[in-house]
């Protein structure tokens, strides 16, 4: 009977210290740190597909499943910060980008150049590929409504890739691109991100494998461990 009563309450013991542990997983989850995967190359040389980001949760305050409260932000985002965020016009999916417009700023890009607050500016992490032709998309014209001189321009507005705006950023509103400017979905084409869709700042890469077909860089198909992109393990995300 004693060795029975031993089992019963080693069992007991280690069903407590799972489910405590699990809770404690739910909960760093939920609130405090989050895995997240790159599948589009819309913020390279930044982060590049195939990139597993641990997101911080905490800085802008995680929001409380279910309801609309938020725990208390350590700071609340910035001009420059990478987030990730839930797009206005799919937010049931995650997407991460940079953040180039604060409430209240004026925003033009000119022939490639972002231009803030009538300062054109200088963003190293920037990248360009084409450089021969633009793109003028239908989803652009959104932009028609912020304008800086709506009146006048309203009608004549057609906003491309590389030049669109001004336009005015509203309140508790930010405007996000991607590093990748040619090639990135963005808030160009489906506007502005609520501060209440904004959800971490991904801020290292714990692992980071290339594709089997991408033969960038001299490597192709391979094992596993051949695409593995050592230098990125332990990358800090700026």
């Amino acid at each position: 009977m004693k060795i029975v009563r031993s089992v019963v309450r080693g069992i007991r013991e280690w069903t407590g210290l799972l489910v405590v542990t699990l809770v404690l997983f739910v909960l760093l989850r939920l609130f405090v740190v989050e895995a997240f995967t790159i599948p589009t190359a819309s913020m390279e040389r930044t982060l590049l597909v195939g990139d597993f980001l641990l997101v911080n949760k905490t800085l802008y305050g995680a929001e409380v499943p279910g309801t609309a409260v938020r725990i208390p932000a350590i700071r609340e985002p910035r001009r420059g910060d990478v987030i990730v965020f839930r797009p206005p016009h799919d937010p049931h999916r995650d997407y991460v980008k940079r953040i180039v417009g604060m409430p209240g700023d004026t925003l033009a890009m000119r022939h490639k150049t972002l231009v803030v607050n009538g300062v054109p500016q200088d963003e190293p992490y920037a990248r360009y590929l084409d450089g021969r032709s633009d793109a003028v998309h239908p989803k652009m014209r959104w932009q028609s409504d912020h304008l800086a001189a709506a009146g006048s321009a309203h009608g004549r507005y057609v906003p491309s890739r590389d030049n669109w705006g001004p336009i005015v950023v509203p309140p508790d509103r930010y405007f996000v691109l991607g590093d990748n400017r040619d090639n990135s979905e963005d808030s160009r084409y489906w506007g502005f991100v609520g501060r209440e869709d904004i959800e971490g700042h991904p801020w290292l890469v714990y692992f980071s494998v290339r594709h089997p077909r991408d033969r960038r860089g001299g490597e192709g198909e391979g094992a596993l461990l051949d695409r593995i992109r050592w230098s990125r393990i332990g990358h800090l995300i700026r």
